[in-house]
């Protein structure tokens, strides 16, 4: 596809507001989904990231006019414009970078959502909704590519499509049929999927109480990193605002650690 000079704003926020459901998807009142930072009429470049953190936002604002991200400004809920949530604000206007987030509405869709990515790339057969939140799924589960694989294996296998360690949380059998996936902070679906039978949750962090809760339901947790299982969202958003609109984008990686 030729390179357009210039795809207007309203038009992409349009498609992405469309085809991510952000109106029907609840979410947490600070998600804010949407636009939440206007910028320049059009776009010719735009950056995508897991989190509209001041590093990353400094680093684009020079070049994107628009950024897309997993995690937005405005978790805090309402709190004074001051200190780091002042600057971030403040590069974006003066670099007229428009603002664009998508937390639950990325996570859960079926094509480019982060859990259905990270599902594919492990090969999980028969996927179905996982993972309620008020009356809609926030991930996937299914089975996996063999009639059942050694969780070491299974393991390793995550390891290697994150790029780094994983933890895990023992509680399930050795060798695994059945995964779910829900990315980020999702030890929080452990007993539903014990009820599922699931033998394996993949997450990102898990807090104190589900080492204890993974052994006594049955299922193990494995721990890849809260940043690292919701990289694939914003990265597939990238390809496919690229392939539609020709214009370049760029995946930002600022890795948190967590």
């Amino acid at each position: 596809m030729a390179t357009r000079p210039g795809v207007p704003l309203a038009e992409i926020t349009r498609f992405l507001d469309d085809y991510l459901d952000s109106e029907q998807t609840p979410d947490y009142p600070g998600a804010l989904n949407g636009l939440q930072v206007a910028g320049p009429e059009s776009v010719k470049r735009f950056a995508v990231a897991v989190d509209a953190s001041e590093a990353v936002i400094e680093g684009v604002t020079w070049w994107a006019d628009l950024l897309i991200v997993h995690h937005g400004l405005f978790w805090g809920g309402l709190r004074p414009l001051t200190g780091p949530r002042f600057r971030r604000i403040k590069a974006l206007i003066e670099g007229r970078t428009a603002l664009y987030s998508s937390h639950l509405p990325l996570d859960r869709h079926p094509d480019v959502g982060n859990a259905a990515v990270l599902a594919r790339r492990l090969r999980l057969a028969d996927l179905e909704p996982f993972g309620d939140y008020q009356g809609t799924h926030v991930g996937w589960r299914g089975t996996v590519r063999r009639a059942q694989q050694a969780l070491g294996d299974f393991r390793a296998e995550l390891a290697e499509v994150l790029g780094r360690e994983v933890t895990t949380l023992p509680g399930g059998p050795t060798a695994v049929r059945s995964a779910a996936i829900v990315t980020g902070s999702g030890a929080s679906t452990l007993e539903e999927a014990a009820e599922a039978g699931v033998d394996v949750l993949v997450t990102g962090e898990a807090q104190h109480h589900h080492a204890i809760d993974a052994a006594e339901l049955g299922v193990t947790v494995l721990l890849g990193g809260h940043y690292e299982t919701e990289t694939f969202g914003v990265a597939r958003i990238a390809e496919i605002l690229t392939d539609r609109f020709g214009i370049e984008g760029r995946f930002v990686d600022s890795p948190t650690g967590q």
